[in-house]
Order: C-alpha cells, then structure tokens, then sequence
C-alpha cells in the first residue's frame, strides 16, 4: 500500500479544493503543507494551507537542503519539506500531497515504491482560463503565465500512476475518493 498520494494539476483545475475535500471525507490522512515565498490570500491560515516564507527564509532551508522538491512557479517558490515525507513513511500513515508536476516526479523519484501520482485535468483549457479570471485572485498577465505552463503540464500527465477529468466536482470528488480508496485495498489504477 503506497503512503504518500500526490496530486497534481494545471492551476485553476481545482486541485486544491479536490484536496480539502477529500481530507474532510477521510480524516484518516494527513496533509503535507508546502512552503512558498507567494503572497497569502484572504482566505488562506499560515500553517494550514502553505507556509508563508520571506525569499530569504526560503533560501535558507534551500541552503540547509530541507527541501525534498522545490521550484520557481510564476515568480514565486514553491517547496515540499523532506521532514514531511520521511515522517509519513515512518510513521506509516497516508500523506496527501498537492504539489505541481516538476514537485510530483521528483517525489515520486525519490519515494517511488511509497508514492501514488494523480494528475487533474481541466476539461478544457478554456473552461480553465474561465476559472482562472473568475478566482479572481490574479491580473491578466499572470493569468497568461498559468496558461502557458498548463501546455507544458498537460504533456506529463502520462508520467503520472492514474488521471481524470475535474469536470464536475462532486463527480470528481468521488473518483479521487474511489482512486485513493482502492489504491488502499491493492487496486492499481491505469492511465
């Protein structure tokens, strides 16, 4: 049975609140948070959704090879702590992880037989800009920045164990329900 799930997706697919959803379903698991030098939202809590990191104090943990992944998305960091990951497999219980794709292969690398990869895609990229400007959380320049790696990110998604379709939420709620469920029983999912 694979302890780290990592779920990954362009942004704006709604991998995030995927997430969220699936730890208000199954409590059981536990959930990696990531550190970033990005500015916090509004509805963000340090410590739940992210850690909110100066440049420096990323620099620092970089430095101090803290980080099992890490990278440089729209300007900002983005990293993954290697305390994380080798507690979860210590401790044996199930870790979600929500990270972009670069974050994905290089944990699963590292973690391969612990590790179970599930790619989110949008059902088109038009339906993703749409969602994109209605966030409304990023100007149009940055929301042109996330198109253009979604191009980049879709050609990964056949390096990923399984993928689906956020299309509709509750549907997709319940196939990563389904995916994450019988990976737990042996059931390995296809591409």
């Amino acid at each position: 049975m694979k302890k780290i799930i990592v779920i990954s997706a362009p942004s704006g697919t709604g991998k995030s609140t995927l997430c969220e959803e699936i730890r208000r379903k199954k409590p059981q698991i536990k959930f990696s948070v990531s550190c970033t030098t990005r500015p916090k939202r509004d509805y963000e809590i340090e410590g739940v959704n992210y850690y909110f990191l100066t440049d420096d104090e990323f620099m620092e943990k970089v430095g101090n090879d803290e980080f099992v992944e890490y990278e440089e998305v729209h300007g900002y960091y983005y990293g993954t702590l290697k305390n994380i990951l080798r507690d979860a497999i210590i401790s044996e219980e199930l870790m979600l992880f929500d990270v972009d794709v670069n974050g994905a292969m290089s944990i699963k690398k590292k973690y391969p037989k612990n590790t179970l990869t599930v790619f989110i895609l949008p059902p088109s990229i038009e339906d993703l800009m749409i969602r994109l400007i209605n966030r409304g959380t990023d100007s149009k320049e940055i929301i042109n920045k996330r198109l253009e790696r979604t191009n980049k990110e879709m050609k990964f998604k056949d390096k990923f164990d399984t993928f689906m379709i956020n299309d509709d939420l509750s549907s997709a709620i319940e196939k990563l329900n389904e995916i994450i469920t019988n990976q737990n029983k042996g059931v390995v999912y296809g591409s």
